[in-house]
């Protein structure tokens, strides 16, 4: 059955509003994330989010303290394991690549399902970005949902996935998986999850951090994960985002994925990126 939920009807407001394509993203317009006032259009801004799952802003020179307050606007904010501990402001991760480091992003994932509430949303901001290349593209994994076949769509809606920290930050941070497991566990969440301010189902595996479906065997498990996996490279689904120093992407976790495409190496692309907590994934029938 597909959800009766509208995204067109949002009201977003006074709000100036460029979308990017029919099925995922917008930019919006003239306004200044760190202005003393910026709360009055948070509520238009949360609409924008929910109406079209990723939103641009072009030329916002934010200090580390008026991201994480912008941030703060739409709910408690997280710290990612591989922020150093002596940071100052531990709620900004640092993903910087160049001549010496590669970009290791560039597979289809939600960010940090690997937490048993996984993010609400993150608010990238670009500080260095290449002459050409290292765009990110965005995929709406409710259309995703969407298109497949009814008989998948039920038989995913009943299965349960674990998702694991390790597959990405064993090897990144110099870890034995155990040792990560200690803190964060595999965690099982919904393959198929609810939205839960928009009621809308959407697939919920990704490439990077999903290991396996409980209850299958391993073949079946796999097969049907690549097949899961393979529906955000769906061009008609997708936008794809072209960087400038200042541009920020602020994307909700629980409809879409996104893929940094790593084609600028050895070119610098430093990003610093603020992270909203979110709630336990479920399945409403």
């Amino acid at each position: 059955m597909a959800t009766t939920f509208d995204r067109a009807q949002l009201d977003t407001g006074a709000l100036t509003i460029k979308p990017m394509t029919p099925a995922i993203g917008a930019e919006i317009l003239e306004i200044d994330l760190g202005a003393p006032d910026i709360a009055e259009c948070v509520p238009d801004i949360r609409a924008a989010l929910l109406k079209h799952g990723v939103i641009f802003f072009r030329d916002q020179d934010l200090t580390h303290e008026q991201h994480i307050a912008f941030a703060r606007h739409f709910g408690d904010l997280e710290i990612h394991p591989a922020t150093p501990k002596d940071q100052p402001n531990p709620e900004v991760l640092r993903i910087a690549h160049g001549p010496d480091s590669r970009g290791q992003e560039n597979q289809w994932h939600s960010d940090v399902t690997w937490r048993e509430c996984p993010s609400l949303g993150s608010i990238l901001l670009a500080r260095e970005v290449p002459e050409c290349g290292g765009d990110t593209l965005f995929a709406n994994m409710h259309l995703a949902y969407e298109r497949l076949s009814e008989p998948m769509k039920r038989h995913c809606e009943s299965l349960t996935a674990v998702h694991d920290i390790a597959r990405v930050f064993a090897k990144r941070l110099g870890k034995a998986p155990e040792d990560l497991h200690d803190k964060y566990p595999p965690m099982r969440h919904p393959v198929i999850r609810t939205h839960p301010e928009t009621g809308e189902r959407v697939i919920y595996v990704n490439t990077a951090f999903t290991s396996h479906i409980e209850g299958l065997s391993a073949s079946e498990s796999r097969w049907l994960l690549d097949h899961l996996f393979a529906t955000a490279a769906d061009a008609e689904i997708q936008c794809r985002f072209r960087w400038k120093a200042g541009s920020i992407a602020f994307w909700d976790n629980r409809v879409c994925q996104h893929l940094a495409v790593s084609d600028y190496f050895p070119a610098r692309r430093v990003m610093e990126r603020v992270t909203v907590a979110g709630d336990k994934p479920y399945f409403a029938p």
